[in-house]
């Protein structure tokens, strides 16, 4: 869902409605509908002041639509890849000042670039029957739809007949996606060609790459192994989110321009949070005015743990989360917030909230590479249905500004394999040696630096 898209439509739609209801009434005289009273006893008899009346009503629907927006609608924040963390100087455009920064930043020594495990793709809502979406994921164009049985399939976009991209023209019938250029018909199951309109027969061997793929928590995600084994663990479901007692309130969307191991390294690397993290939300992302004296009259205070966890779930870390609000020197307990951060793989964190006033919900972070150096961050919250939405809302907002501060070091940092650190520092190096699971011998590596996408 495009939050900008629908912004302007609604627009549209009350910009036409406030010009077509004014038209109406300066063309036509009321006393044709038969209500000449009621248009005289209001003073609204004149031209003129019916179309100040059209105004006012205009001006009311659209403030109606924003109210509603605001306490009842969905945060959606989905930023462009350049919007976030790029300083754009001497006139310069943010998405020049993007494209520099990749070309010329030092990448470092650096792990494989796609770990083993289960990638978000997309939010279940944006998938509806008979639909068919493309989705660029780990260097690979991916065709996903949901067939008329009501599930939703992954397979490689391009047609192995002549390399028409399923994704683009292509439809679904039943359970198969069809090729928009010869009809070849591949079921999503298994990826195999079940019919080729002008072919007698079909052959064995035809057949599309079909990922491993899952719906659950609203989410459809794809396996990934680079040796092509199947999936080694399950992605647990939140229950809350299947009874629906918990209901989606919004996303956020960023693009980073990192390796992959860079963002969940965040939850072990425990002395950032006082640096980074301290100032307030109100002091904004950009790192070069966060810590202006404006704003040190509210501060956040953090205490954080991270552990791995043991057999069988050796997959798994949690990061324990204690935060606390400080306004003018004085703490606020009611704002007093406990986080338990569940990662799962290399690419799901499981951010469950539980407060005696605020309510329960969780924001599922996700990061799936796009290409080895830039990922695709989400995160969706799923929150208590007897709570306000404006509360979810602003917990979602509060943490996309807190984390597009992360994205602004990770935009313009190096990779460094044998980082200088201090003993205060060593969750992190436990972190990469709990990371390290998830690459294989034949895991892909970065070879060279070749940018394939300018934003």
């Amino acid at each position: 869902m495009d939050l900008s898209g629908n912004s302007l439509l609604w627009k549209l739609l009350s910009v036409a409605v406030l010009v077509l209801a004014a038209a109406l009434l300066l063309v036509f005289d009321p006393w044709d509908f038969g209500y000449p009273e009621l248009w005289r006893k209001t003073g609204l008899a004149g031209a003129p002041a019916r179309a100040a009346a059209c105004l006012v009503a205009g001006v009311l629907l659209l403030a109606a639509g924003w109210l509603y927006r605001l306490f009842f609608a969905p945060l959606e924040l989905l930023r462009s890849p350049e919007d976030v963390g790029y300083v754009a100087e001497d006139g310069r455009s943010r998405a020049r000042a993007a494209n520099e920064v990749r070309r010329r930043r030092k990448t470092g020594e650096l792990p494989p670039v796609y770990p083993n495990g289960w990638y978000r793709v997309l939010d279940s809502h944006m998938l509806e029957r008979g639909d068919v979406r493309s989705v660029t994921v780990l260097g690979e164009q991916v065709a996903v739809f949901r067939g008329q049985d009501g599930k939703a399939y992954v397979v490689d976009a391009y047609c192995p007949h002549l390399g028409a991209n399923l994704a683009v023209g292509g439809r679904v019938v039943g359970s198969c996606i069809e090729c928009p250029f010869h009809g070849w018909q591949f079921r999503g199951e298994d990826g195999k060609c079940v019919r080729i309109p002008y072919a007698e027969k079909v052959p064995e061997f035809a057949k599309v790459r079909c990922w491993p793929s899952c719906e659950v928590n609203g989410q459809v995600l794809v396996w990934f192994h680079c040796d092509g084994e199947q999936p080694g663990w399950r992605v647990p479901e939140q229950r809350e989110i299947s009874r629906g007692e918990w209901v989606y309130r919004g996303r956020t969307e960023h693009f980073i321009n990192a390796h992959i191991e860079e963002i969940p390294e965040n939850a072990a690397d425990i002395a950032h949070l006082a640096h980074l993290h301290t100032p307030g939300i109100v002091s904004g992302v950009d790192l070069r005015y966060t810590n202006s004296k404006t704003w040190e009259f509210i501060r956040h205070d953090w205490k954080v743990e991270w552990n791995p966890e043991p057999e069988p779930n050796k997959h798994c870390s949690q990061m324990l989360v204690k935060h606390a609000l400080t306004v003018f020197g004085r703490h606020w307990p009611l704002l007093d917030l406990s986080v338990v951060a569940r990662q799962v793989g290399p690419g799901l964190v499981f951010l469950l909230f539980d407060h005696s006033f605020l309510g329960q919900g969780v924001i599922m972070h996700c990061v799936t590479p796009v290409e080895p150096l830039l990922q695709c961050v989400s995160h969706t919250i799923f929150y208590q249905s007897s709570i306000p939405p404006l509360v979810p809302k602003f917990i979602l907002r509060a943490e996309c500004i807190q984390f597009e501060r992360d994205v602004m070091i990770w935009n313009n940092k190096k990779y460094i394999s044998n980082p200088m650190l201090v003993k205060e520092d060593s969750a992190i190096q436990k972190h990469r040696r709990w990371f390290s699971q998830f690459y294989s011998e034949n895991s892909p590596r970065l070879r060279y630096q070749h940018d394939t996408l300018d934003f």
